[in-house]
């Protein structure tokens, strides 16, 4: 780190100047004059920031649904990339593969839905069952009148996000929305692993 040379203070000037006032100079052919005076710099004005009229509504943004991820995740599920064979895909989702086991989440809460779904996957996976059918439900048809506002289908947007998380995220080769015949958009097809 530099140092940045200050010059004397009018009170340090008039100190030195006493001091070798009496002083006998050892090389008195090198005796300078005395330093120029420093350039004195210009105080900034403190300038109090510029704020705009306050406007009620201004900074709103439009309110659209309660549940951020309402209208999205039916396509992103749609939008993942194909993971396992194309032909077995085909027919899981037409309904024409029969799930090995089913679990129904109905009226669970997140917090009793998440071990039991960790549960059910890790002891099919155990087993060596492939094709799971997890039933979470399509949720409420419309918000409630309350003050507080409620998320429609919590599980059935919560369950694909829990199945791409530790610890199933290595046993899940695929997740998709399960035919008309096993439950349509209120279910999903879970494909595992081997």
């Amino acid at each position: 780190m530099t140092r940045r040379r200050r010059g004397l203070s009018p009170e340090d000037r008039d100190i030195w100047a006493r001091v070798t006032r009496d002083a006998d100079p050892l090389h008195p052919e090198r005796r300078a004059a005395p330093p120029p005076e420093p350039i004195p710099r210009p105080t900034p004005t403190p300038q109090a920031p510029r704020i705009d009229p306050f406007r009620i509504g201004g900074a709103a943004r439009a309110r659209g649904s309660t549940h951020a991820l309402a209208p999205a995740l039916p396509d992103q599920i749609r939008a993942q990339p194909l993971r396992m064979d194309a032909k077995t895909h085909k027919r899981m989702r037409s309904g024409k593969m029969r799930p090995e086991a089913k679990l129904d989440l109905h009226g669970m809460t997140l917090d009793a839905a998440q071990p039991e779904l960790v549960r059910f996957v890790t002891g099919a996976h155990g087993a060596g069952k492939r094709l799971l059918l997890v039933v979470t439900g399509k949720g409420k048809s419309k918000p409630g009148t309350g003050p507080i506002p409620n998320r429609l289908g919590v599980l059935r947007h919560q369950v694909p996000q829990w199945l791409r998380m530790a610890p199933l995220a290595p046993l899940v080769l695929q997740v998709t929305e399960a035919s008309r015949a096993h439950g349509g958009s209120g279910a999903y097809y879970v494909y595992l692993r081997r």
